[in-house]
């Protein structure tokens, strides 16, 4: 199953140039011509093709895996929103989870929120690369309520306009 993850990591909007997804499988050199990578998975529950939240590792290419971490998405409140919407129980399989189910047109992680998993990515890579984020990352862009252009002021008038 494709949780399609180009989409997914894209909307992590993760700061670092040198990366590619892999199948499921995000994959980054924070710090140019360091040996250490970075890789993100999606981790698995124990039911079938259900995700319950993100595998960040630090790999060095001799050495294999030198750190990892769980990020699960109820932790980070991925889904809190999703699930408070749905009236989606703790304790069920739905709850803080995706998976290959979902509407049409629609991505199945559809509903999460990602600036807690974004963050925890922006926190590990401090420890395992210091500075690349800031030396890669531009400006995080503005969230989708903001509203940077001017509104003109709403003005009635006696007809009406379809």
């Amino acid at each position: 199953m494709s949780p399609q993850a180009p989409e997914f990591f894209a909307e992590l909007c993760l700061p670092f140039h040198e990366h590619t997804v892999v199948g499921n499988t995000y994959f980054a050199v924070p710090v140019p011509g360091a040996p250490l990578r970075l890789r993100i998975d999606f981790s698995r529950t124990i039911y079938a093709d259900t995700y319950g939240g993100l595998r960040v590792a630090a790999v060095h290419p001799e050495r294999g895996e030198i750190d990892a971490v769980a990020l699960s998405f109820v932790d980070h409140g991925t889904f809190h929103r999703r699930d408070e919407a749905t009236n989606t129980r703790p304790n069920t399989k739905e709850y803080g989870t995706f998976d290959k189910y979902h509407r049409p047109g629609r991505p199945p992680w559809d509903g999460a929120v990602t600036t807690g998993l974004r963050d925890a990515i922006e926190q590990y890579t401090a420890v395992w690369f210091p500075g690349a984020w800031t030396a890669s990352a531009p400006a995080r862009p503005a969230g989708r309520t903001v509203l940077s252009a001017g509104v003109p002021p709403v003005t009635r008038s006696g007809a009406r306009t379809r």
